[in-house]
């Protein structure tokens, strides 16, 4: 997908964004804030992969931006995505208090009874629709 004439690349992205690049299969070290001035070969091969650890606060509120440059550091051209985190989680009402919450203590445990705590997994195995 790179330009015609590109050599080599660069990758900045903003903080929420966590970037590799695999030269040959292994990984290369990013250079801080964001791999700004870092430039790699362009190679058969390379993969730069990148993710997020946490959810975004709004819709495409991360961006990675490759820049591809020509022999002798001359840059050609510029490639964008926008990304947004989303943050997904089975939460449970694991005290049985009728709040559901994300960081429960009793979620690793079960205990009957009336003062017992941890999720009751209801399964339906009828045949609704056969």
């Amino acid at each position: 997908a790179a330009p015609a004439g590109a050599v080599a690349f660069g990758v900045k992205h903003t903080e929420g964004v966590s970037v590799d690049v695999l030269l040959r299969g292994r990984a290369e070290p990013e250079a801080g804030g964001g791999g700004a001035g870092t430039r790699w070969p362009l190679e058969e091969g390379t993969v730069l992969r990148f993710s997020m650890s946490r959810a975004s606060s709004e819709v495409n509120d991360n961006k990675v931006t490759v820049s591809f440059y020509a022999e002798g550091g001359k840059p050609i051209n510029q490639a964008g995505v926008f990304l947004t985190g989303v943050g997904i989680s089975l939460d449970v009402d694991a005290d049985r208090d009728g709040v559901v919450e994300r960081n429960s203590p009793n979620k690793a445990s079960w205990a009957w009874g009336p003062e017992g705590h941890g999720a009751i997994l209801l399964v339906s195995c009828d045949k609704e629709f056969p």
